[in-house]
């Protein structure tokens, strides 16, 4: 990383625990070293001045994006993957597998493992997310049933020894016989559990809660919605202090219960997520996720039977949406993409939020709220073919990249 020191001047900037307005953020050797609407050194100085400055966003949940899946296994698919998140303010990324046979999984498994020790030439692997092969038939979704398995301990150890120990979180229906058990084993490894794609009951939910898992799988899809008289897997996610994960595109769920769960839970316990597929930036048409055909028509991905099969959408949408359709503010969505991922993770104490000392890992969004630019631990990782800059600053970058190399 690079030693000499650079500011950025924007408009705004969403840090951790207020805004500023016509400020500059100082970074040095790729962390944020001052906030300052006067600079005290002569540090050479990026012009960015209408423009506004977000932490750096992180995507749970992803499987892929232009055309590339997690489960090709490929380090090729893996760094396209990288690259087109990083043009969507996307700085780190959990790699999710879908549900498939076992060693394409484990060949999977071996590739995020790679990718999560090495320097990605975008968004960073922060980890494995394995969704699959733990479920059970009824909300199934997109996930061929045919090669669900019996969650052991054995199996579990396979998917952590594949991953090189990078297995952050592993979803799973609580029904499933040895759960309660898994859930703790789990735990215990290091292995967050969240819950999804399952018919599980209020209490069945509760349980395994209480056993350690940390919360629901892209919240009321393929699980067991709110009845009155039983709340289900949905009510008991909400009601309870732990994570959602929450697709934000306005296909997924209606914007009065993106507002409803706003209200339910705390800023920190809402992550947004993409849970894009590798259709992603590309145009309708058909597609594979895992071993199942999906078709993509206005953008919405669905299987033969007509189920959602993850979505298209990128993360910086899913927070303008989640700004444009509830009353939360706008930095508070920001967060639910960025510092809440990061706290769940773990890693807040250095990425997720603008703070001094922290990584520099930031987005740059225009006025309309398009990515403008992206910055990995202050390396500039995307810059647009939009963006307004001169001369000077162009140069100014392309020497940060080559000192960041």
């Amino acid at each position: 990383m690079m030693n000499n020191s650079y500011a950025v001047l924007v408009k705004r900037i969403i840090a951790e625990k207020t805004d500023y307005l016509d400020h500059y953020i100082v970074i040095e050797a790729g962390n944020i070293s001052e906030i300052t609407n006067t600079l005290k050194n002569d540090i050479p100085v990026i012009n960015l001045a209408e423009m506004t400055l977000v932490p750096g966003l992180i995507d749970l949940h992803i499987h892929g994006r232009k055309g590339c899946d997690v489960m090709d296994a490929s380090i090729e698919s893996m760094n396209t993957i990288s690259n087109s998140l990083a043009s969507h303010g996307v700085t780190g990324f959990l790699a999710t597998t879908v549900t498939s046979s076992w060693q394409e999984t484990l060949a999977a498994m071996k590739v995020i493992g790679k990718t999560a020790k090495k320097l990605m030439p975008g968004a960073q692997v922060l980890g494995a997310y394995s969704e699959g092969l733990f479920f059970t038939n009824k909300h199934k979704g997109a996930h061929n049933e045919e090669f669900f398995l019996p969650l052991t301990r054995e199996r579990i150890e396979q998917l952590i020894f594949a991953s090189q120990e990078e297995l952050k979180v592993l979803a799973l229906a609580p029904e499933i016989d040895n759960s309660q058990n898994m859930i703790q084993y789990l735990k215990n490894r290091g292995v967050k559990v969240m819950l999804g794609h399952t018919d599980a009951t209020y209490q069945q939910t509760v349980d395994a809660l209480d056993a350690g898992a940390c919360g629901g799988v892209h919240v009321f899809n393929g699980m067991r919605g709110i009845h009155h008289r039983e709340p289900g897997c949905t009510g008991a996610v909400l009601v309870h202090d732990t994570n959602v994960e929450v697709i934000a595109d306005g296909v997924h769920l209606h914007p009065a219960i993106l507002q409803m769960i706003c209200q339910l839970k705390k800023t920190e316990q809402i992550t947004l997520i993409s849970d894009c597929v590798n259709a992603g930036g590309l145009t309708d048409g058909l597609y594979q996720l895992g071993k199942m055909d999906i078709q993509v028509n206005d953008g919405i991905a669905r299987t033969k039977s007509g189920s959602l099969a993850g979505s298209t959408l990128t993360l910086e949408k899913a927070v303008q949406n989640m700004f444009s359709m509830t009353n939360v503010a706008f930095r508070d969505a920001v967060h639910m993409a960025s510092l809440s991922p990061a706290i769940f993770l773990g890693i807040n104490d250095y990425t997720g939020s603008i703070t001094i000392g922290k990584h520099a890992d930031l987005t740059i969004l225009d006025t309309a709220g398009a990515v403008q630019m992206t910055f990995v631990r202050g390396k500039p990782v995307y810059i647009s073919n939009n963006l307004a800059i001169n001369d000077d600053d162009k140069s100014l970058l392309r020497n940060i990249s080559k000192e960041n190399d």
